[in-house]
């Protein structure tokens, strides 16, 4: 991952592959711990993104759950 290819939808994306479902099923202010995103989905997500090179933490995602909140944090990194 690039930061060229780095949007709010690659992160809805790796997070719907995450919990197996549609991209189209998570929504920008859904809480991730509630349609599934539990710690140990949360950890692989964020070494999964951390080894892409994205500037993003555990306690990031945890302090925000969900993707608004999240990109809003990685987009004022980049």
């Amino acid at each position: 991952m690039t930061e060229q290819t780095l949007t709010l939808d690659r992160l809805r994306a790796d997070v719907a592959a995450m919990l197996g479902t549609d991209p189209s099923e998570v929504g920008d202010d859904d809480n991730l711990m509630d349609i599934g995103l539990d710690s140990m989905r949360t950890m692989n997500l964020v070494m999964q993104w951390e080894e892409a090179g994205l500037p993003i933490e555990f306690p990031d995602l945890a302090e925000t759950m969900t993707l608004a909140g999240l990109w809003g944090i990685v987009s004022e990194r980049l």
